[in-house]
């Protein structure tokens, strides 16, 4: 899982060596009194050392201290197991401290994690889980900083260039109690979560969100010249017209942010499918029937639907290599 696990023993550098083979991990363990008992001896020397070991042996307690903070110098995220008094300065120190089954109470209070059943493999099961949790975070930046630009961006540029106001609060109001729901049940969605450790990359998370939404912010500005020009709608109908395409083209995005190959490629949770469907589908009858707002008719609300569904699928392939653009620019600028 892109984890690199590293012995910590009290016990003499040849058993450790012996242990460490069995459940390979590496026969490179290091005594650690031989770097870190050392005042002389070069920084730089010490954390590469401690970097590439396997293990560390004949330990004493201030030493594992020192092993984890010299690992955070060197910019890796550090977990640390323990279960005793003299561990609880590295647990406290560590990015990730965890008191294994049975810990001291001394252990338990400075870790993040406390275990209460024997063994160590629900460590898997937390890091799995914190990938799917940091998947979803990514996946609602995307959306909202996508859904922000596609909305706000219009409104704006609307009001400004053409000085007419697309929709009106009411409509904003509607939008917001709408997008609620499914917001909400993006924290249950289906995710793959990464084989290896997650790092926010906030110039791909800005670089897809801002692409995609200027996209749709262009879609929305040919459906309100298809209103205005050939469908020659009166401005409330023209604004109810708007108001369902922003609503639902705004909640199909949430589909294409949601994974970073074809919207098809991981299948959404229910929960958040349902959401979609029932706020839609609230959406659609408020305009059609007006209710609270002016009416459109079934023919203009079906080919507003048209029109989002034509605009997800051409987003939905856009996304792709939008994405192998950004990380491709970015691998070349991290070199």
């Amino acid at each position: 899982m892109g984890v690199d696990v590293k012995m910590i023993t009290g016990d003499h550098i040849a058993i450790a060596k012996e242990i460490s083979r069995e459940v390979d991990l590496g026969t490179n363990i290091v005594e650690a009194s031989t770097i870190l008992g050392n005042k002389d001896s070069n920084k730089i020397s010490k954390e590469s050392i401690i970097e590439k070991a396997d293990g560390f042996a004949q330990v004493f307690p201030e030493h594992k201290y020192r092993i984890v903070e010299h690992l955070q110098e060197k910019g890796h995220i550090v977990g640390m197991t323990g279960d005793g008094v003299n561990d609880a300065p590295a647990l406290k120190k560590a990015d990730i401290g965890i008191a294994v089954e049975g810990a001291t109470d001394a252990a338990k209070s400075a870790a993040g994690i406390v275990l209460t059943q024997p063994g160590l493999s629900v460590i898997i099961d937390a890091i799995k889980e914190s990938r799917r949790i940091f998947q979803r975070m990514n996946n609602y930046a995307i959306y909202r900083i996508g859904e922000t630009i596609r909305i706000l961006l219009f409104l704006t540029l609307s009001i400004i260039v053409f000085n007419f106001y697309p929709i009106t609060p009411l409509m904003i109001v509607l939008l917001a109690i709408l997008n609620d729901m499914p917001i909400v049940t993006i924290a249950y969605d289906n995710v793959r979560q990464s084989p290896q450790p997650e790092r926010w990359n906030m110039r791909t998370i800005l670089g897809i969100a801002t692409t995609l939404g200027i996209i749709g912010v262009a879609s929305t500005f040919i459906l309100l010249y298809i209103g205005t020009d050939i469908f020659q709608l009166n401005p409330s109908m023209l604004q109810s017209f708007i108001y369902l395409k922003l609503s639902v083209a705004g909640h199909l995005f949430l589909f294409v942010a949601r994974t970073r190959h074809h919207f098809w490629s991981i299948k959404p949770a229910l929960p958040l499918f349902l959401a979609v469907v029932c706020t839609q589908a609230a959406a659609t009858l408020i305009v059609v029937y007006g209710v609270l707002l002016p009416a459109i008719g079934w023919q203009l609300a079906i080919f507003v639907w048209l029109y989002s569904l034509i605009e997800f699928i051409i987003v939905d392939f856009a996304k792709i290599p939008i994405y192998n653009l950004l990380e491709h620019k970015g691998v070349i600028f991290h070199r």
